[in-house]
């Protein structure tokens, strides 16, 4: 089954179905997928990230609570590597580039039906890449912020206000403002935009 709300991906489904061994089941976009599959039961399953309804990792979190074992491919236009590190969390069987050849494509959904694991390199690399960046970025900040205050400014860029944060850390909201202050003195910031800007320039979120 290939899911994908973007009229290009026509072209792919015509790729697959003209594959000796293959036959598209169906093509839809994430609600009408997951409301479909005990119907259809699809080998795999081909899911874009990115949809306006309901995207790949939403579809990962349902499939996980069903307790799913049909195998997930995601699809990306661009190498997200949060959501890659998400995806495989998740029990995503595999991860790849939109941009890929047809070939690619085609090679990456054999080798998961075989059981096998298929993650874009170019993926895996800025994984790496970011992940030794953060805790560079981790151990530069504990020179100056305690623990808590990392975890705090972490929070504020997910977007997260101060009673959230005060819900999350079982903390006061009062609390959360003495150490945002303290935050804000330390780094020489002024409020929370430029805390967030500061703190995606280091790599700390």
């Amino acid at each position: 089954m290939v899911v994908d709300d973007e009229p290009g991906i026509l072209a792919l489904v015509d790729r697959f179905a003209s594959q000796r061994g293959f036959d598209v089941v169906r093509r839809s976009g994430g609600r009408d997928a997951l409301a479909s599959l005990t119907e259809t039961r699809p080998d795999v399953l081909l899911v874009d990230v990115l949809m306006d309804e309901v995207g790949g990792l939403d579809m990962l979190r349902t499939l996980r609570g069903r307790d799913s074992d049909c195998p997930i491919i995601l699809m990306t236009g661009h190498p997200h590597v949060d959501a890659a590190m998400e995806a495989v969390k998740l029990g995503a069987r595999g991860l790849v580039l939109k941009e890929s050849s047809p070939e690619t494509l085609v090679a990456c959904v054999r080798r998961v039906y075989q059981g096998e694991q298929w993650i874009d390199q170019d993926t895996v690399t800025r994984a790496f890449r970011t992940v030794l960046d953060r805790e560079a970025a981790t151990r530069e900040a504990a020179e100056t912020l305690t623990t808590r205050e990392i975890e705090i400014v972490r929070m504020i860029g997910q977007g997260m206000r101060n009673r959230v944060i005060a819900d999350r850390l079982s903390i006061s909201e009062g609390t959360v403002k003495v150490h945002l202050h303290n935050i804000y003195e330390k780094l020489a910031v002024d409020g929370r935009l430029e805390l967030v800007l500061f703190a995606q320039q280091k790599g700390l979120i």
